[in-house]
């Protein structure tokens, strides 16, 4: 309610400013001092952008460097962002249901949106052997709808972590990169060559997670903490046990979780403890500490920390260094 009540004010006050913003429209006559502006919500599709189109594009993300992504507020400021580009890039799903809130007042005739959801074939949310499950059923008008009897049905909840595969960052980068071709026509060789390019890297990338699960001693992979991973491990055949599902709000686990998890790498002398990026690590380093396993991070390149922001990292750089990390897991 308090998030409703946040983008309605949001919408309310911005009502006589949107009225007023210019739609730039088709960008087929953009020129080098006349960018296109595109908006993505998070880390992954806001890199694939700038890997596609480079300093030809004006391109901003909404989520700060170093702030939770599933807790994001946009400011009025970012709706003003959204209303005024060409294209604006969201996941989809329940963490983005504020972004039909901003969209609804405005006219989105001219801009193009792309759904990350919308590009790939989605997975339901699963709750494996000892996973808490926290979905919340008070609000049954946002989690179910009526049957024919007149009760109610629980509504599927799809995983909102699609870009973690690089095979389903291949399909939302080749995505991205049709709509910047049809919205700023006269850079779209430019962006169909870049795209080639990091297609092939991505590639390379699939192949190298492939490598090492082919050797892997061990197909199971532990989490102490949200497990974001449900697409990637689905590509690669990854077994995993975890203390909450990807889009959890809660992160204090019950003591069943923690001793479940324990004794889960204990039993299949589990060499490494994964926590997520950005986290506290507090819950991954209570099992290390009870098992002896390593702590490393896996980065599902939902948001970076500022110091990352500011050099430049990108989504290769970070799935890379989970290739390594993945490698000491399953050895």
């Amino acid at each position: 309610m308090k998030r409703f009540i946040s983008f309605a004010l949001a919408i309310l006050l911005l009502t006589p400013v949107l009225a007023g913003c210019k739609q730039t429209g088709n960008r087929a006559d953009i020129g080098s001092d006349n960018k296109i502006s595109v908006v993505a919500t998070i880390f992954a599709p806001y890199d694939f952008v700038r890997e596609i189109a480079g300093d030809n594009a004006d391109i901003t993300m909404l989520l700060p460097p170093a702030s939770e992504s599933h807790s994001f507020e946009p400011t009025p400021q970012d709706v003003i962002k959204i209303q005024n580009c060409d294209v604006f890039i969201h996941v989809g799903g329940e963490s983005d249901k504020w972004v039909g809130e901003i969209l609804s007042p405005m006219d989105t005739g001219k801009m193009k949106i792309v759904t990350l959801m919308d590009c790939v074939d989605v997975v339901e949310e699963e709750i494996v052997e000892g996973m808490e499950d926290d979905h919340d059923h008070e609000d049954e008008d946002d989690h179910n709808h009526e049957d024919e009897d007149g009760g109610h049905e629980d509504e599927p909840e799809y995983d909102e972590h699609v870009w973690t595969s690089p095979k389903n960052a291949k399909l939302i980068v080749q995505r991205i990169s049709d709509v910047l071709c049809e919205s700023d026509q006269v850079n779209a060789d430019l962006y169909k060559q870049n795209t080639s390019d990091y297609l092939g890297k991505l590639d390379e990338l699939d192949t190298a997670f492939g490598t090492v699960v082919e050797a892997a001693a061990r197909k199971t992979i532990v989490f102490g903490d949200r497990f974001p991973f449900r697409y990637f491990a689905d590509a690669y055949g990854l077994n995993y046990f975890a203390a909450f599902p990807g889009c959890s709000t809660e992160m204090e686990p019950s003591a069943a979780t923690i001793a479940f998890l324990i004794d889960k790498v204990n039993e299949e002398n589990i060499p490494v403890i994964f926590h997520a990026e950005l986290s506290n690590g507090k819950m991954a380093g209570t099992i290390s500490e009870a098992t002896g396993a390593k702590v490393l991070l896996l980065h599902a390149c939902h948001n970076i920390s500022k110091d990352d922001f500011q050099n430049g990292v990108s989504y290769l750089d970070l799935m890379t260094r989970n290739v390594d990390a993945l490698k000491e897991a399953t050895r």
